[in-house]
């Protein structure tokens, strides 16, 4: 349980359940969980917003299941809710696709089958209410015949379920991969107004871990006593990893035969979204006045004076590029889907987004012709340190 409560919301398998109103899916999804999370009532339309819990499955590990709406809501409010189920698909990795046994598929379920197939993401049929079945037809390989009333088949979609994604492909190394067992790693991290109080940003507390895990000597220092910290080293350091926002102060610290990026760099890494973000790079230092550019944001959080994507990286390309661009700033769930406006996007590392919303992004980047970046390659590139920060991740991207 320590684990799974541990487990980044953006680390997690999403798993969505999906269909008409009335099919069952909060109930089978309570089934699913073991626990009455959905509200279930025999009204269409009870589930409105999306609804989350997290759980273990195994082998996947920590998930994060989902109930939606009914594909087939009606009225003004009705589409909305529909939009917003389509809008969860960007983040998950597994579908699970509810209809009435008694009924069969009908065109909600084409539709929402034939848009996972276009998305390719894995799915699972899930033909409910099997107990007022006189005879279970014969399943086909994604399609279970089951109950949330009396439980049957339950158990066989979870374990259909848990198998659905190939071994090996849930995971990737953050850091681990690119030093070895005993090596030292310094990580920069500056307190200062813009830092949580209280806690570490999610990106080092999954550095931390993944060094940890694989018997890495992880040491922690402020950008103002790094090179305190250097000198007190017996040995230099198998990699120095900064915060963004000080890439420029530690670059000038950190000796040049000794591996330096950031957390954000390696975050785009664990992403998929790295090499996309190099050509991002590129578009950055050809920005003209009046370009528009968005700076977009995974997660919500209060923005402080200093904050870095709204005041620092805005400022600094003003500074070093000589040019004043039209920014515009998103932040949570919010993404535009047309982007054909914007010459230029600039996407945090994405550490609360799981690795299919990240994907989504940066297809809908691609599919509207707009380059896209990083934070940390986007101070990278204007502290003229973008191709020393690559190194370590050479032959590893």
């Amino acid at each position: 349980m320590a684990d799974l409560l541990q487990t980044p919301s953006g680390s997690r398998i999403h798993i969505a359940f999906l269909g008409r109103r009335n099919v069952g899916k909060s109930s089978l999804m309570n089934a699913f969980t073991s626990q009455e999370i959905s509200i279930v009532a025999p009204v269409a339309g009870t589930t409105t917003d999306p609804v989350s819990k997290a759980m273990e499955l195994l082998p996947l590990g920590a998930v994060n299941v989902i109930d939606t709406a009914g594909l087939d809501d009606e009225g003004d409010l009705g589409a909305l809710r529909v939009e917003k189920t389509y809008d969860i698909l960007a983040k998950v990795q597994i579908a699970i696709v509810v209809a009435d046994a008694t009924v069969g598929l009908g065109v909600w379920e084409e539709k929402i089958l034939a848009f996972l197939r276009e998305k390719k993401i894995p799915y699972i049929i899930a033909m409910n209410k099997a107990d007022l079945l006189d005879t279970i037809p014969a399943e086909e390989e994604n399609t279970l015949y089951l109950s949330a009333k009396d439980g049957t088949n339950v158990h066989r979609l979870r374990e259909k379920t848990a198998h659905l994604l190939p071994q090996g492909a849930v995971q990737r190394p953050l850091v681990s991969d690119l030093v070895e067992k005993g090596d030292t790693v310094v990580l920069v991290v500056p307190i200062d107004a813009s830092a949580p109080k209280g806690r570490l940003i999610l990106p080092q507390q999954m550095v931390i871990r993944d060094l940890l895990e694989h018997e890495i000597c992880a040491v922690c220092t402020k950008d103002t006593t790094l090179q305190d910290t250097l000198s007190a080293l017996k040995e230099k350091p198998a990699l120095v990893i900064t915060d963004s926002q000080v890439f420029g102060k530690v670059s000038s610290i950190v000796p040049e035969d000794v591996p330096l990026t950031s957390f954000s760099i390696l975050m785009a890494r664990y992403k998929g979204s790295l090499q996309q973000s190099l050509l991002g790079a590129e578009t950055l230092m050809t920005l003209h006045d009046g370009d528009k550019v968005l700076i977009s944001e995974g997660c919500s959080h209060h923005r402080q004076c200093e904050d870095i994507g709204t005041v620092k990286i805005p400022n600094l390309i003003r500074k070093v590029l000589g040019v004043d661009p039209d920014f515009t700033f998103t932040s949570g769930g919010t993404f535009p889907k047309d982007l054909g406006s914007y010459r230029l996007v600039i996407h945090c590392g994405g550490c609360t987004l799981t690795e299919q919303e990240m994907k989504s992004r940066m297809t809908l980047c691609r599919e509207n012709g707009t380059t896209v970046t990083n934070y940390g390659m986007t101070l990278a590139a204007l502290n003229g340190i973008l191709e020393r920060s690559m190194k370590p991740l050479k032959g590893k991207i």
